[in-house]
């Protein structure tokens, strides 16, 4: 099996963009390896690893997996947590690329 990686980067406009990554980080700390700062994050989640950024206006999370189908896992982790916490702000899914 190959040691290489694969990413995605998906975006968040927020003004809440902070709360969100502290609030994803201290979810999954109760499951895998997370930690954070207000700014940055970070969790090892089972299909891959999460890194998250936050700015005063967006959320950033860049997840790497071994093949698309682990990114795909990572996406819907992200994108299926982000549903229940910005439900008011009628959160669908990030824009990922």
């Amino acid at each position: 099996m190959s040691d290489e990686f694969i990413a995605q980067t998906g975006t968040f406009s927020t003004p809440y963009a902070s709360r969100y990554l502290q609030q994803l980080c201290k979810h999954f700390a109760h499951k895998v390896e997370a930690e954070h700062t207000p700014e940055q994050g970070t969790a090892a989640l089972p299909p891959g690893r999460a890194d998250m950024t936050a700015t005063p206006d967006i959320l950033r999370i860049t997840v790497r997996g071994r093949d698309p189908q682990a990114l795909e896992q990572a996406r819907h982790i992200i994108d299926s947590h982000l549903v229940r916490f910005a439900h008011r702000e009628g959160f669908k899914t990030m824009t990922w690329s």
